[in-house]
């Protein structure tokens, strides 16, 4: 994992600044490394002091072409706009560093190097973040080696490895999107990077960002990416992807990714409508646009936000989100567990975005590939009186949260259920709910490895994408975390569990969020859930209990759903029959358990 951090404490500076005299300059003018080299001319780079670079064909190839943005967990950032071989990242040795806004956290993109050119763990640093009030806070980054760091947490991995020796290596080169904490209440001046590691390795940084915050918008919908996964294959096909909304708005905005991938995808157009019924809208979809464009070319492992549009989305309603893809597609990141039937138009078939009625999309899904995100906000921009937003709700878990043997297409998912709760009172803010749940998931260790195609989709862990799927989150106020059964059935010993929930908890706390932990619920008479496994997750309960205030909260879902005659195993009113995951009736039981003070922060 990537651990950051404001002395273990949520990101506030208090401190005034007497430490920092010079005037920032922007990154590009302390450039003083070149990591980037053309394939027929590897020499003229020397990333790691051992004559090693990134190719800048490899670097094309994944659509980081020179000056482009990078839009990476919700931080816009921007590959170098250098040619090869010619300055393009600082080396950290306490650069005073041009970075200006206010949001919750500055993103950096990163890689560590060894000077003998042997892959290490990983170059860590200290640094500091300074506000224009003349006040500052301190971080810790980790920046993972570029030749061995995990791939689950990478930005980009490309394929190739130049070298002055030995020419053209095919071996994994990775880079790293990874976020400081910042003070939201304050404007952001500039930033001091790490001091130099000493002479066997190097902190290298690219690029910087604020990681704006706008608190008019809320998180009505999402889904997590959970693999990369052969599909279609798709050739200027449209995707009608049918979501569930939580909290209404009169303003609209989509979220796609290309998680995973090594190539960029186009986006041909897109738009959105209220289903009627099967692919079919409730009048004609609106259309999306991508800064003014009708399209949009998302890098590998990079994000896209469509511009916000007049669109009315009701509260607890079915959307149709359409996707026309030019194409080819044939493997793409998915949520795989979408409970739910989706639609794709025929082979050849064109842009069907504008189609009011379904009988262009004589093919069904039963996934969501692409999109992870529809936000909503109430008011016009321009209107007097557009405030903030109620916020959002993350839950966070594997296959529970996420709604397995829940009932297909109707939404009683048990986040689908609380929402339902929130918007039928005025006692607490009437919060987005947004479902992160990946069947199969872990929080220690990754199910899919985090590149390639691969048919396995429990996603990577819950430590290595908590980054992307709660803090990048719009406007999120709280996490619900509901996960470990999937580790304690696999083998992981209590205590290394706990260990797992304590850290994503204190990361969550530093970005201010308030982290509600759950108990998880029984499973005997499932085929591995032995009397061992039994003891292992009566002892992680234990600690969601009597957590000595890592949590801000408790939910007790295991005793909301257990039976009191035996309480290893579900009660068989709530079982959906595996012994396992709770059916209609125990994930509506564990949504009415909840009470709703308890998630605001």
């Amino acid at each position: 994992m990537i651990l950051t951090s404001v002395a273990g404490l949520p990101a506030v500076a208090v401190a005034e600044d007497r430490t920092t005299t010079t005037e920032p300059l922007p990154l590009e003018r302390l450039f003083d490394n070149r990591a980037v080299s053309d394939d027929a001319h590897p020499g003229e780079a020397d990333f790691d002091g051992a004559g090693n670079s990134l190719s800048a064909q490899d670097l094309h190839a994944a659509g980081w072409q020179p000056g482009r943005r990078l839009d990476l967990d919700s931080a816009s950032l921007r590959w170098p706009r250098t040619s090869p071989g010619s300055p393009d990242n600082v080396r950290a040795d306490g650069q005073h560093v041009r970075v200006r806004g206010s949001g919750n956290a500055v993103s950096l993109l990163v890689a560590g190097t060894s000077a003998d050119g042997r892959p290490g763990g990983g170059v860590k640093g200290s640094g500091t973040v300074h506000y224009w009030d003349g006040t500052s806070s301190p971080y810790t980054l980790t920046a993972p080696d570029w030749r061995a760091g995990p791939l689950a947490e990478k930005a980009v991995a490309l394929p190739h490895v130049n070298t002055r020796a030995s020419g053209q290596l095919a071996e994994k080169a990775r880079l790293y999107a990874v976020t400081v904490p910042a003070d939201p209440s304050r404007q952001i001046r500039s930033v001091t990077l790490p001091d130099d590691a000493g002479p066997q390795s190097d902190l290298h940084v690219f690029s910087a960002a604020v990681r704006r915050e706008d608190s008019t918008w809320t998180g009505s919908w999402s889904a997590s990416s959970s693999g990369y996964t052969a599909l279609g294959p798709w050739q200027d096909q449209t995707l009608r992807l049918v979501v569930h909304s939580s909290a209404g708005g009169s303003r609209a905005r989509i979220r796609l990714a290309n998680t995973f991938a090594s190539a960029p995808v186009e986006i041909g157009s897109a738009s959105v409508v209220v289903q009627r019924e099967g692919a079919s809208g409730r009048g004609r979809p609106v259309p999306l646009r991508f800064d003014g464009r009708d399209g949009v070319v998302m890098p590998a492992g990079a994000q896209a936000v469509s511009d916000p549009v007049g669109f009315r989305v009701p509260p607890g309603a079915n959307l149709l989100v359409s996707i026309h893809l030019p194409g080819p597609v044939a493997a793409a990141p998915v949520h795989s567990e979408a409970i739910q039937r989706s639609y794709v138009s025929g082979a050849g078939s064109g842009d069907r975005t504008g189609d009011e009625e379904g009988a262009a999309f004589t093919g069904s899904l039963e996934a969501w590939p692409f999109l992870t995100g529809v936000d909503v906000r109430t008011g016009s921009p321009r209107a007097e009186g557009v405030g903030e937003g109620p916020g959002s709700v993350v839950t966070f878990g594997d296959s529970i949260t996420d709604g397995v043997r829940s009932t297909q297409d109707a939404n009683r998912r048990w986040p689908d259920v609380l929402s339902q709760r929130l918007r039928a009172q005025d006692d607490v803010p009437r919060y987005g709910v947004l479902n992160q749940g990946i069947s199969a998931n872990r929080v220690l260790s990754d199910r899919y490895p985090g590149d390639g195609v691969s048919d396995d989709t429990g996603g990577v862990s819950a430590l290595h994408r908590l980054e992307r799927d709660v803090l990048a989150q719009t406007n999120a106020h709280t996490v619900v975390v509901l996960e470990g059964i999937n580790d304690v059935r696999w083998g992981a010993s209590a205590e290394d569990v706990v260990a797992g929930l304590k850290t994503f908890a204190q990361r969550a706390r530093e970005r201010g969020l308030r982290v509600v932990g759950a108990t998880l619920t029984p499973c005997e008479g499932y085929k591995d859930c032995s009397p061992e496994v039994e003891a292992r997750r009566s002892a992680v309960n234990e600690f969601v209990r009597h957590n000595g205030g890592v949590y801000d909260a408790v939910l007790d879902f295991d005793a909301v759903v257990r039976d009191p005659a035996r309480p290893q195993r579900m009660l068989p009113a709530y079982d959906s029959g595996d012994h396992l995951h709770p059916g209609d009736a125990g994930l509506k039981a564990m949504a009415d358990s909840v009470e709703l003070r308890k998630l605001v922060p």
